[in-house]
């Protein structure tokens, strides 16, 4: 396909930042979890060893992938949503929010968001574009929301619907204040019928595991990540209206299959009224 996107940064500013292969980092052991090859040494010893403590991290991070597929699909679809702002977007995979979203329809523009420079390495492969439609890479941080809906509103239209996805994002702001806050920004930045689909890792749902699981991730890796109660979760959709099924197992989240295995990781969808 041809490609329509380009990336930039909100500020114009400075060249991307080196690569560090000694530390393992988020974006690069989620593609190891997938079956990627995007990753160093380092991700695969600190994945491996992760595995081992919580053995279904694996599933989750597959999981997660799924709920993004089935998510955008909905929201493409049934919803008629026609923008998309993608935050913590993770390195390129198959099946990404721009291929999906525009498999159903071709005209939607979605801006992705990260600040890892190994995803700016690889940021061209989600600059593939439907000619109908637009594809952009930002490179910006989740903790600056006002730097992401300034530039974002470069290639979309804010005065309509937009899907503010933030899967395994929020989870990286530790404090949940913080956290709300800026979810509350982003939500207040798009106009009424627009929707925030996210997921967030919890020691709820059998993921007690989890806990030293994080606690060997936040010696070894980066950056700091944290997990949070379904109350806590909730919290960022106030105000919203859930999509049946509501705040559930992203593995439960209308699944392609009944018998889904319920995992750790919450997932919802809900619009602004």
């Amino acid at each position: 396909m041809p490609q329509t996107g380009d990336h930039t940064t909100p500020d114009q500013a400075a060249p991307p930042p080196r690569v560090d292969s000694s530390v393992a980092h988020n974006a690069r052991v989620w593609n190891y979890w997938l079956g990627g090859k995007d990753n160093f040494e380092a991700d695969r010893r600190v994945g491996d060893h992760v595995r081992q403590m919580f053995p279904v991290i694996g599933e989750v991070a597959r999981a997660d992938r799924r709920f993004l597929a089935r998510a955008v699909r909905h929201l493409a679809g049934e919803a008629g949503i026609r923008q998309f702002l993608d935050i913590g977007t993770g390195l390129p995979t198959a099946d990404n929010t721009h291929d999906l979203a525009q498999a159903v329809a071709p005209e939607s523009r979605i801006v992705y968001v990260d600040n890892d420079p190994m995803v700016l390495v690889h940021a061209r492969a989600l600059l593939t574009s439907r000619p109908e439609g637009v594809t952009r890479y930002l490179e910006a941080d989740v903790h600056r929301p006002d730097s992401i809906v300034s530039a974002a509103a470069d290639t979309l239209d804010l005065t309509r619907p937009v899907a503010v996805m933030m899967l395994g994002i929020l989870n990286f702001v530790l404090d949940t204040d913080e956290a709300y806050a800026i979810v509350r920004r982003l939500m207040d930045a798009v106009p009424p019928g627009s929707y925030l689909a996210l997921t967030h890792p919890t020691v709820e749902l059998g993921g007690e595991a989890n806990v030293p699981a994080m606690a060997f991730w936040n010696e070894h890796a980066a950056p700091p990540i944290r997990s949070r109660t379904g109350a806590e979760i909730a919290g960022f959709l106030t105000g919203l209206e859930l999509v049946e099924p509501g705040l559930v197992s992203c593995s439960r989240w209308r699944p392609d299959d009944p018998q889904a295995a319920q995992v750790p990781q919450y997932g919802a969808v809900a619009r602004k009224p």
